[in-house]
């Protein structure tokens, strides 16, 4: 078992030096979207703060995933389920909360009254309830991962069976959810949310609040997800990936270890999918495709996995050249994607911040 991997992943006073700049840099956004009118120098544009807003879920996603493929060497394709159910979960409670402003001025979803629907299906209960909303975006992945895991792990299956089965779980998921009788939207999923807690969701101050809020929770899941990986149960977690046998031999159980990290991941995912759906306005089963799934490995990978910071650094590196490819080069977004992960994969196994730490030692040996 590599010694290495037993290392404590504790920032050192420069990284957290650069943690502190980042959250104040970002925190300032929204401030500076509403204390100055457009045009002016120092005004920052709804389209900006809603991009970072959008990328900070992304990452929370990201870390998510570092969790079980970086430190317990669990190679997920399946997440982005995790990542919708949590959006669909607080989407119910957007949708019950448009009320009669809907096209049909009905208290049913406008989807749902044109299904010719007459109640709400029985799943559908107290959803206009927003914590009750909130425990959902929680318990409902929490409980499939849950599940999920335990007879996945207990039955020993990891490797590329693990991934296959996730990725297979996710499109199962996507497609069950494009149905239109499951009550969710089909399609077109959820849209055209109105209010949240009784406020506009499109008022400037409501997405400060949540932009706000957003990089408060990813930063609150980093210093957990940190104190668990330099806590002794990071240390088995990270055996785990590292010699799963030799852990079992000297009388650890892998299994609860695995699910722990499987579920949390799992909750964490739901929680940035929460955060995602009323700052960008839409949930479709099209977020539970195996292809979004990839990208989470992506963003990870190019960050540098098993470095906590390392996914979110790569979330917002592949998804701001994905806004700048899209909309310069729109055909060519998928090309560049795959060639990059492919040259990270070759020249770059740590990722970007691998690299970085290369860099310094080389300066240092010079020096």
């Amino acid at each position: 078992m590599n010694a290495m991997s037993f290392n404590k992943p504790l920032f050192s006073r420069p990284v957290w030096t650069v943690i502190c700049v980042a959250v104040i840099a970002a925190a300032l956004l929204p401030i500076l979207n509403l204390g100055f009118p457009d045009g002016h120098g120092l005004h920052v544009s709804s389209y900006m703060v809603g991009l970072v807003a959008k990328f900070m879920c992304y990452a929370l996603a990201a870390l998510a995933l570092d969790m079980v493929w970086g430190y317990t060497g669990i190679l997920s394709l399946g997440h982005g389920v995790f990542f919708a159910l949590g959006a669909y979960a607080h989407g119910m409670y957007l949708m019950r909360a448009i009320g009669r402003d809907g096209v049909y001025q009905s208290n049913l979803p406008d989807f749902m009254v044109f299904l010719d629907w007459k109640t709400y299906p029985w799943y559908w209960a107290m959803t206009d309830s927003f914590w009750y909303c909130m425990a959902l975006v929680i318990l409902v992945p929490g409980v499939l991962a849950f599940v999920f895991g335990f007879f996945a792990f207990r039955s020993r299956i990891k490797g590329v069976y693990f991934s296959i089965i996730t990725q297979a779980m996710t499109f199962a998921f996507m497609l069950l959810f494009f149905r239109n009788d499951t009550g969710f939207g089909g399609n077109n999923g959820f849209t055209d949310f109105k209010r949240i807690l009784g406020f506009s969701v499109t008022a400037p101050s409501t997405k400060a609040v949540m932009y706000l809020m957003t990089l408060a929770i990813l930063l609150a899941a980093l210093l957990l997800c940190r104190s668990i990986v330099t806590s002794k149960l990071g240390r088995v977690l990270q055996a785990v990936r590292d010699s799963e046998s030799r852990l079992m031999f000297i009388g650890y159980d892998p299994l609860w270890f695995k699910l722990f990290v499987w579920t949390l991941s799992a909750v964490l995912c739901g929680i940035a999918g929460a955060l995602y759906v009323p700052q960008v306005g839409i949930i479709n089963p099209s977020e539970m495709s195996p292809g979004n799934s990839i990208e989470m490995v992506i963003w990870a990978a190019v960050g540098g996995r098993g470095t906590l910071l390392g996914p979110i650094v790569g979330a917002f590196t592949v998804n701001g050249l994905k806004s700048w490819f899209t909309a310069a080069f729109p055909d060519l977004w998928l090309f560049a994607l795959g060639t990059l992960f492919i040259l990270v994969t070759l020249f770059m196994q740590d990722g970007i911040l691998g690299l970085l730490k290369k860099m310094k030692r080389s300066k240092e040996e010079v020096a």
